[in-house]
C-alpha cells in the first residue's frame, strides 16, 4: 500500500458501496483490513491481490484469501467479470500504467471502485509554489525519493481518463481535510481544488 494506514478515511465510502454478499476483488489490499471489514460487515465473498509479503502475510493471518501479485502484470490472469466489484484504494498512482490497470479492472469487475489521493488539492498546489517542493501531507506521506507513487493524478485528471477509456461514473465522492464528503452539486474544478481525496464508482 502506498499511504498511511490511519489516513484511510476512504475505507467507509468504499464499503458504503458494496452490496452485501457480493463478489470482491481487492487490489492492492495491504494488510487486508478493507476486505475484514467487508466480510464482517457486508458478508462479501472476497479476495485480495498485494504486492508485498508482508501484506499476505498480514492478510493470511487475518484469514483472508489474499495471493502475492502485481496488478500492472496479473490482472490479464482474471476472467472477464468475475467480480461484481473490484477495488484499487489508493494504489492507482503506484502503478506503472494506471489507464490498462483502469480498463483491467472494468474488465474484471461488473463495477470498479477506485479512490486516490488528489494532487490537485490547494495545500499541493502551495506547498509547490511557496516552497517549490514537492508535497509532504497525510495522504502523500512520503519524500519525492521515496516514494512508491509515481503517477500522480488530480480528479479532473481521472475523470478524463474515465472517458478516454469510455467508463461510465456511477458515483464520486471528493473528501476534504477532514475526511467529510465535499458537496456533490460543487463543480468539478472545486472538488479538484478542495478535495484531498476521491473515491469513484465505475462500470464500462
Amino acid at each position: 500500500m502506498s499511504v498511511n494506514h490511519d489516513a484511510r478515511v476512504d475505507f467507509a465510502m468504499v464499503a458504503g458501496l458494496i452490496e452485501p454478499r457480493a463478489r470482491v476483488l481487492d487490489i492492492g489490499c495491504g494488510d487486508g483490513t478493507l476486505l475484514d471489514l467487508l466480510i464482517t460487515d457486508k458478508q462479501i465473498d472476497g479476495r485480495g491481490i498485494e504486492i508485498s509479503q508482508r501484506g499476505v502475510n498480514e492478510c493470511v493471518a487475518r484469514g483472508l484469501s489474499v495471493i502475492q501479485g502485481d496488478a500492472d502484470t496479473d490482472l490479464s490472469y482474471y476472467p472477464d467479470q468475475g467480480f461484481d466489484y473490484v477495488i484499487l484504494s489508493q494504489t492507482l498512482q503506484a502503478t506503472r500504467n494506471p489507464k490498462e490497470v483502469l480498463e483491467q479492472l472494468l474488465r474484471i469487475g461488473r463495477r470498479a471502485i477506485v479512490s486516490f489521493p488528489n494532487f490537485g488539492h490547494w495545500r499541493v498546489r502551495l506547498s509547490l509554489l511557496l516552497r517549490g517542493r514537492m508535497p509532504v501531507t497525510r495522504d502523500l506521506a512520503y519524500s519525492w525519493y521515496d516514494t512508491p507513487n509515481i503517477h500522480f493524478c488530480t480528479i479532473r485528471d481521472f475523470v478524463n481518463l474515465c472517458e478516454e477509456i469510455g467508463a461510465t461514473v456511477e458515483s464520486a465522492t471528493a473528501l476534504n481535510d477532514n475526511g467529510q464528503k465535499i458537496g456533490v452539486s460543487m463543480p468539478w474544478w472545486f472538488w479538484n481544488f478542495f478535495g484531498q481525496q476521491a473515491v469513484f464508482l465505475l462500470r464500462k
